[in-house]
């Protein structure tokens, strides 16, 4: 599906029936809540993939990144299929993603995919933000590493204190949804 408005559209549909959840949460940032995107079952869909590729895809088209990832696990499952999709749109956009804490044996990196991250314009991609916090781990470690962050995209921002963390912080922050797209609908 290469229409943007009809991929859109129907990615919506799939997020709504396989990741859209109501019911009382914990959410990684503590907070609770009486709804939960758990986006796993469509990132892990054959047709979900592929449109989300395609939609975080076109949006870093946008953008001066030369490559693409995030934080442990949210992100990894996005990575490859927004690398392909890119590639088959003619943009190399290589992936890598980056541990929640070096790993005690072999190379010790916290990010992983490429040898060196610095000079390049990074691309980071999240499942679902709320306070902004998951991702603002991998924005550190990548500006540490010397990378520079051209936008932070997520599946789905729950409208809980991502954006504004992001505005504060100069870092440019989109998302394929809202939470009150879902809550509406």
């Amino acid at each position: 599906m290469t229409d943007i408005t009809g991929a859109h559209a129907r990615l919506f549909e799939i997020v709504r029936t396989k990741s859209f959840v109501r019911g009382h949460v914990v959410l990684a940032s503590g907070k609770e809540s009486d709804h939960y995107f758990d986006m796993k079952p469509t990132m892990f869909d054959p047709e979900g993939a592929e449109l989300l590729a395609t939609l975080i895809s076109a949006r870093i088209a946008g953008t001066s990144a030369d490559i693409v990832g995030g934080l442990e696990m949210g992100a990894v499952p996005l990575i490859t299929p927004i690398s392909i999709a890119a590639r088959r749109a003619g943009r190399s956009l290589p992936g890598f993603f980056v541990r929640k804490t070096v790993k005690d044996h072999g190379t010790r990196k916290l990010v992983e995919g490429l040898s060196d991250v610095a000079g390049k314009r990074v691309a980071i991609v999240e499942d679902v933000t709320t306070t902004g916090g998951s991702a603002m781990k991998a924005v550190a470690a990548l500006q540490a590493a010397g990378a520079t962050i051209d936008l932070v995209i997520s599946i789905l921002d729950r409208e809980e204190g991502a954006a504004k963390l992001y505005a504060d912080a100069g870092i440019p922050f989109a998302s394929l949804f809202r939470a009150s797209e879902f809550l509406k609908a």
